[in-house]
């Protein structure tokens, strides 16, 4: 039992949060779940985990996870930053606490989830942050600008710390889903998916456990598509 690696999961209660949350406990992991709603303490019964209500948007709420999740189990060996979607609207119409709301949730949540375990990991001389990014990051979009931006951002953030944090055995990489079935796939799209259809989150988990394992324990600072061939850039 006190070999089984542990993990957290945030935006755990639903969709791709979820699906990492249950593809990890099927290969082992023990888990500390977070969600905004009460849907992660009905997983975390499912699957054995520690599970907390709150949002990645709090320093505090991360901060009280990281303490449960070390005084249950004593160790992190990965983290998977999910989380919900930004707002959404015209490019220059959208107002400055928008843009503010996108930061928090999809950028600076990574950067405070990293300053929390980063020196648990240093300690352990290993860990794996994992990113449920966008394929924003690399083919931005005006229908979700603000998703764009911040996912861009985190992608230079995410090469940064990869590379100050190699040497102590701790790696970051993102995941770049693309048109996942966890919401309504407009048919238009499907026909411009090379794979002529939607993801599912279960394809997406799949490869944040991955990332997530000692298995990809070469690959660090990457952008991984899982997008069916949708976007162009090389």
């Amino acid at each position: 039992m006190i070999d089984r690696p542990v993990a957290i999961v945030t935006a755990a209660g639903k969709g791709m949060g979820a699906a990492c949350a249950r593809e990890l406990a099927s290969q082992g992991w023990r888990l500390s779940l977070l969600s905004p709603s009460k849907n992660c303490t009905e997983l975390a019964a499912e699957l054995s985990a520690i599970a907390q209500i709150g949002s990645v948007t709090r320093t505090e709420d991360l901060t009280r996870l990281v303490e449960r999740t070390l005084a249950e189990y004593g160790r992190i060996d990965a983290v998977i930053n999910n989380t919900g979607h930004p707002p959404k609207g015209e490019l220059l119409a959208i107002p400055d606490d928008d843009w503010r709301a996108g930061c928090d949730m999809v950028f600076l949540n990574v950067v405070r989830m990293a300053t929390l375990v980063t020196p648990v990991m240093e300690k352990q001389r290993t860990g794996s942050i994992v990113n449920i990014s966008s394929l924003g990051a690399v083919q931005p979009s005006r229908k979700f600008p603000v998703s764009s931006c911040f996912r861009a951002g985190l992608a230079a953030f995410t090469k940064m710390f990869a590379d100050q944090y190699a040497s102590a055995g701790i790696r970051m990489n993102n995941v770049l889903p693309g048109f996942i079935d966890t919401y309504p796939v407009d048919a238009d799209v499907v026909r411009d998916i090379p794979i002529k259809r939607a993801g599912t989150a279960e394809e997406v988990a799949k490869v944040a456990a991955f990332l997530a394992s000692a298995s990809s324990s070469y690959v660090t600072g990457q952008n991984i598509r899982v997008d069916g061939g949708y976007t162009r850039a090389l």
